[in-house]
């Protein structure tokens, strides 16, 4: 018989048990990544994540599966924007907060959220978890319960648990066994190659070197550079980071081959930063930053050494985050994302359906129009 556990904090959790369940590969799904947001000050305050995980166990105590799952009052950091129906909830005089969310806090990546382990059957699993995720927000008067960012084939547990399902696009670079990176921008059409190579020239011409580094190679000295590059693109937002320096300091240990630090140096001395994770075979561009405006850096920073670092490394996919059409004319083209919602109030719960109906139309129409304008030529990328 299988039995679900709540639990607060993943320090509650084995890291061996938790760690040999499958999806747990993805850098962020790892004991050490979600553990380190919770004893790190990152989910602590204003940000509003509480954790509420879910654990699926057989009679004997065994861990067969698990949910990453937060409460939340807030919708801060989650990058799928459900405000207008939180307000049309307030409008109705009803109480949206506190909701339930499975996914990897201020972490817009696709990754599974239903996690097994690997003898197990996948299905029985999922809809075991998500049995238990809405029973819980039931106990806790919650309004909703929240699956971000979810793999496709949880997308098809979660259509069968009742779910709601919403389609969103992000752009994304996929290695197709390229050489080296004349090879990536000899598929670009000649402008868009011309356009690519000016940039990275630009970069050059400032004198900007690049030294791309691990956790295991970033000491103390050169975190204490870094963070304040990375913090400083909230700060002109008015925003405080997501991530405190403490988190990156110990994850770098903890985790020192899924970090990746793309440095940008002038004189020897840093000026702009891109932290990336990644994984066997993506890497995930999460956080830039930089003391200065110089031509192109960004681009440089953040698409270009990251590409040529899958290239180098045979990593398959580059995720460099989320929005920015401007990456289509770098090489990234639309990918479809996915998140699923289980609402409470069934009126709401048939509002919002035919609503994501429409929005899927229109993400699909965009996706269509978006590819006509990659920068590959016909019959490569």
């Amino acid at each position: 018989m299988l039995h679900i556990e709540l639990i607060g904090s993943l320090a509650d959790v084995p890291v061996t048990d938790w760690n040999g369940l499958r999806g747990s590969e993805c850098p962020f799904l790892r004991h050490e990544f979600l553990l380190a947001l919770e004893e790190t000050g990152c989910l602590s305050g204003r940000s509003g994540w509480q954790p509420r995980h879910l654990l699926l166990r057989d009679d004997p105590g065994q861990l067969l599966g698990a949910m990453p799952l937060y409460q939340k009052n807030n919708s801060y950091g989650e990058f799928v924007f459900d405000f207008a129906w939180a307000d049309a909830y307030r409008r109705s005089g009803l109480r949206y907060f506190p909701k339930l969310v499975s996914a990897i806090p201020f972490t817009p990546a696709t990754s599974p959220r239903l996690l097994h382990r690997p003898d197990q059957e996948p299905a029985q699993i999922a809809a075991a978890l998500l049995e238990g995720a809405v029973e819980l927000a039931r106990q806790t008067g919650s309004s909703s319960v929240h699956v971000l960012f979810p793999t496709s084939e949880e997308n098809t547990f979660l259509s069968r648990a009742g779910f709601l399902a919403s389609k969103d696009c992000q752009f994304h670079w996929h290695n197709r066994d390229y050489a080296d990176f004349d090879a990536f921008l000899n598929e670009f059409t000649a402008e868009k190659r011309k356009k690519a190579r000016r940039e990275r020239r630009r970069v050059a011409e400032a004198g900007i070197s690049f030294v791309r580094l691990t956790g295991a190679e970033i000491d103390s000295t050169l975190w204490a550079k870094l963070l304040p590059l990375y913090a400083s693109t909230f700060w002109r937002r008015g925003r405080e980071p997501y991530l405190t320096g403490a988190f990156f300091t110990r994850i770098s240990v903890e985790m020192p081959d899924a970090v990746l630090a793309i440095v940008a140096l002038r004189k020897g001395e840093p000026v702009a930063t891109a932290l990336c994770f990644r994984s066997a075979d993506t890497l995930y561009g999460r956080y830039w930053g930089s003391e200065g405006d110089y031509h192109s850096l960004h681009f440089e920073t953040c698409y270009y050494q990251g590409i040529e670092y899958c290239i180098e490394h045979g990593l398959k996919v580059f995720e460099p985050g989320t929005q920015g059409e401007h990456k289509i004319s770098r090489g990234f083209v639309p990918t479809e994302t996915w998140s699923a919602h289980w609402l409470s109030h069934p009126q709401f719960a048939t509002a919002i359906d035919h609503y994501l109906n429409r929005e899927r139309a229109h993400i699909d129409d965009y996706i269509q129009s978006v590819n006509d304008h990659v920068p590959y030529r016909k019959g490569t990328g």
